[in-house]
């Protein structure tokens, strides 16, 4: 079935709704509040006024002009249902936001059928937006607006290798990180979203995530597909729904590395 999708004129609408809640309590200690949700795994998960604003101010401007389109946020759960629903979340990276690195960013993704068809990663900070329309993804930023696109051809030992944190390895021995590590260029840690963002503009390669929520991946899937790149679960399933998540610039390069991780 054919379904009226939004055009990406509408994420920047909900992007600057988002930016005003969240950019003015960056880096300002004084004018943020945090709290702790109890997460399995984490003795600090940290949430913030930011966080939960931005989520408030995008649902209400999603409600009022598509009430019939469902909403999961990470601070608000479910609502509505129907074969369209917005993917959000309002602060991914929450802890280097305490930290007062801009690598932080808003995520919002629109499932057609539960597959992501548009999405956004939002960074009000550096003032860049990375977007899919459904057909390409773009960069907007100091530079002005231009066409993302993978790195395609790389060698795996030529490929540079990303993962968020290096805790959550010793917990999923079952997945040979190690083994894939040893295969490429170089290790990174520690961009979150933005990471994501760079395999989407070609600058990392390859990007390994161990424990991701819906609202973590849904809007960074189309980025990264619509740039030419490859999102899956790490057994090479859909990623919509997260868990063990890897993304790659371009297929040769991602079936090689699925086939390191389960061996």
């Amino acid at each position: 079935m054919n379904y009226i999708v939004p055009d990406s004129a509408f994420l920047h609408e909900l992007a600057d709704a988002a930016d005003q809640q969240t950019l003015p309590r960056f880096r300002a200690q004084t004018n943020l509040h945090v709290g702790n949700k109890p997460k399995e795994g984490f003795r600090f998960d940290p949430v913030t006024d930011a966080d939960r604003e931005a989520e408030r101010v995008m649902r209400d401007i999603i409600t009022a002009r598509y009430p019939e389109h469902a909403i999961m946020g990470e601070e608000f759960g479910v609502t509505g249902s129907g074969p369209l629903q917005w993917v959000l979340d309002p602060v991914d990276g929450t802890r280097p936001f305490l930290c007062g690195l801009p690598i932080w960013g808003t995520l919002i993704g629109l499932t057609v059928e539960g597959r992501a068809r548009i999405g956004m990663m939002d960074q009000p900070f550096t003032r860049e937006r990375f977007w899919a329309d459904g057909e390409q993804a773009w960069h907007q930023g100091a530079q002005g607006t231009t066409r993302l696109q993978t790195r395609r051809g790389v060698a795996l030992e030529q490929a540079i290798f990303h993962t968020t944190s290096p805790e959550p390895v010793l917990r999923f021995p079952a997945i040979n990180f190690a083994a894939l590590e040893a295969s490429t260029l170089m290790i990174r840690y520690g961009g979150e979203c933005y990471a994501m963002a760079m395999l989407a503009a070609g600058q990392i390669d390859l990007c390994l995530e161990y424990a991701l929520q819906p609202y973590d991946i849904v809007a960074l899937v189309p980025i990264i597909e619509q740039a030419g790149g490859v999102v899956t679960t790490i057994d090479g399933g859909r990623p919509e729904s997260g868990g063990h998540i890897l993304a790659s610039g371009c297929p040769f390069l991602h079936e090689q590395a699925l086939r390191i991780l389960n061996r």
